[in-house]
């Protein structure tokens, strides 16, 4: 049998893996020098907007929260179709998480229903861009605009994809990417917020390391509690090592799933993801199972294949935590039936055509039974 193929495998190279022993051996292994260098590269990506990094995607969002003002009483619109750290920085800032059900087509918010869920209490908003297919950003700011909210785009899945042409990061609200091990780029663990202000920098800087302020040689000033969200020079060198293919990863990305969509049995009863190669970045190429197929027997038939399979996501509102918030079955019927049959098939750079084609015969094979 051919050697396993994961869902998904990092691609770091030899100049790379070379530059964090550097990193080691120079004693500077926190942050420094390497995290300054990231930011400044992802500044640039970004149209020279201010950008600052932090070890998760999660501490992005949460500290965006917090730089937007939202916090006890506030409510925040999300996507119940997302990895469930999206909905629990709203919790961890204290406001109130308001899902409402995503668009059939895209698996993304639907923001007509998110105007519809808008109340008095509503201050923010934040979109995903699942599986790296952007959110409607003209709908989404026409959205915000008129009913006053901010926006934290959780475009944790994201980054390289584009809305109409236009980089996402390079312009909006607050912008939140993530460089954990499965995304585009990593940086093993690690994130960036984009920030619409300059002003804003001094504080996103206290929120991320305990609230501290130095001044001098010796001075030292805590205005706020912040938390412990600082990247590492060692992160920041395998981020640096990985930002220069970003547009080579996303091409050879669009190149697997063109080629998945070629080969896919349409007689199988898959939902496939919408065919956008202009501004997706391909993060993930999910399918949703038909309701006849048991997802877990399915996982397993593929590994039996050599095939790894992944899931993104179960519906967030219907764990025990949201339960007991109020939010139950039902609610979200398009977000529920896609969050029970959703599977992510191998994507990645490395991969070969060769690869898709295995993948699509071991589906065949499993669902054709």
């Amino acid at each position: 049998m051919p050697d396993f193929l994961p869902f998904t495998r990092p691609d770091i190279d030899e100049a790379t893996i070379a530059g964090v022993g550097e990193v080691l051996r120079s004693g500077w292994i926190t942050s420094g020098p390497q995290v300054k260098a990231f930011e400044a590269a992802l500044s640039r990506l970004c149209g020279g907007r201010a950008v600052r990094c932090f070890n998760s995607g999660t501490a992005t969002l949460e500290v965006g929260l917090r730089l937007a003002g939202i916090g006890e009483g506030d409510e925040v619109i999300t996507s119940p179709l997302s990895w469930v750290a999206t909905a629990n920085v709203a919790l961890e800032v204290r406001a109130r998480p308001v899902f409402v059900d995503v668009d059939p087509r895209t698996r993304n918010i639907d923001l007509h229903a998110a105007e519809a869920a808008v109340t008095p209490a509503t201050r923010a908003i934040i979109p995903v861009d699942l599986a790296g297919l952007p959110v409607d950003r003209d709908t989404l700011y026409d959205l915000a605009r008129r009913k006053h909210l901010r926006v934290v785009e959780d475009a944790a899945q994201s980054l390289g994809a584009n809305w109409r042409g236009r980089l996402l990061g390079s312009f909006g609200d607050l912008v939140s990417f993530s460089f954990h091990a499965n995304k585009n780029i990593t940086s093993a663990e690690g994130g960036a917020l984009v920030l619409p202000d300059e002003s804003l920098v001094p504080l996103c800087e206290q929120l991320r390391l305990q609230g501290v302020i130095r001044s001098g040689e010796d001075g030292m000033e805590v205005e706020v509690a912040g938390g412990k969200f600082n990247l590492t020079d060692v992160a920041a060198r395998i981020g640096l090592g990985q930002l220069p293919h970003l547009e080579a990863f996303i091409q050879r990305r669009r190149a697997l799933a063109r080629r998945y969509f070629q080969l896919w049995d349409r007689n199988l009863g898959c939902e496939l993801p919408p065919e956008d190669f202009e501004q997706s970045n391909w993060h993930m190429f999910q399918i949703v199972l038909p309701e006849r197929v048991e997802r877990a027997q399915f996982i397993a038939r593929m590994r039996d294949h050599g095939i790894g399979v992944g899931v993104h996501y179960p519906v967030m509102h219907l764990f025990k935590l949201y339960r007991r918030l109020g939010w139950h079955e039902g609610q979200f019927p398009h977000a529920e039936r896609i969050g029970r049959g959703i599977a992510t098939l191998p994507l990645f750079p490395r991969m070969a055509d060769s690869d898709v084609d295995r993948v699509c015969e071991a589906a065949r094979k499993v669902l054709g039974r």
